[in-house]
């Protein structure tokens, strides 16, 4: 998948964010057009998006939503990647903010719990560990794009699951 280095088509900025609907989800609102560390940008984006949730729907609530932003999140991704002519492009960052999501239904809704969150899903997101890497490597796509920051977060909660087992955060 990642074979050979693939060549952008387009430099992404404010006019591309708002060609098109997929560029602007799969941006994320703009913080995917950062030019150093956009999957970082793009996570810290989805805190308060997150607490603009949490003050209207319950957590379940927010649980469920995410199935739906993650099959929007492949649809602008693959859009988006297939626009700019790299497939998972660093400025995607709706991945990050689905998967960002899910992680703080697992912490509390405090400083100390989003700043846990926040630290753990990025060190999984940026290591990729094993099974991750396989994923980002080999699946296609919007999917492709998705998948990996789902298994990060999947991991982040874990750790943050035993954390909380043994210390209070």
């Amino acid at each position: 998948m990642h074979d050979h280095p693939q060549k952008l088509l387009v430099r992404p900025d404010w006019r591309f964010l708002l060609a098109h609907p997929a560029h602007f989800i799969a941006l994320g609102v703009g913080s995917g057009l950062a030019k150093k560390a956009p999957g970082t940008f793009g996570t810290l984006a989805a805190l308060p998006l997150y607490a603009l949730l949490i003050q209207c729907v319950s957590p379940l609530s927010i649980a469920w939503l995410c199935l739906p932003a993650f099959l929007i999140g492949c649809w602008a991704s693959e859009i988006t990647g297939n626009t700019l002519g790299v497939h998972d492009f660093g400025g995607i960052v709706i991945d990050e903010i689905v998967a960002m999501w899910l992680v703080l239904l697992f912490v509390p809704l405090n400083p100390r719990g989003w700043l846990f969150a926040f630290a753990l899903f990025r060190l999984f997101d940026i290591f990729k560990p094993w099974p991750i890497c396989w994923f980002d490597q080999r699946v296609p796509g919007g999917i492709g794009v998705m998948i990996d920051d789902i298994l990060a977060a999947g991991y982040a909660i874990l750790v943050l699951l035993a954390i909380q087992y043994f210390y209070a955060l």
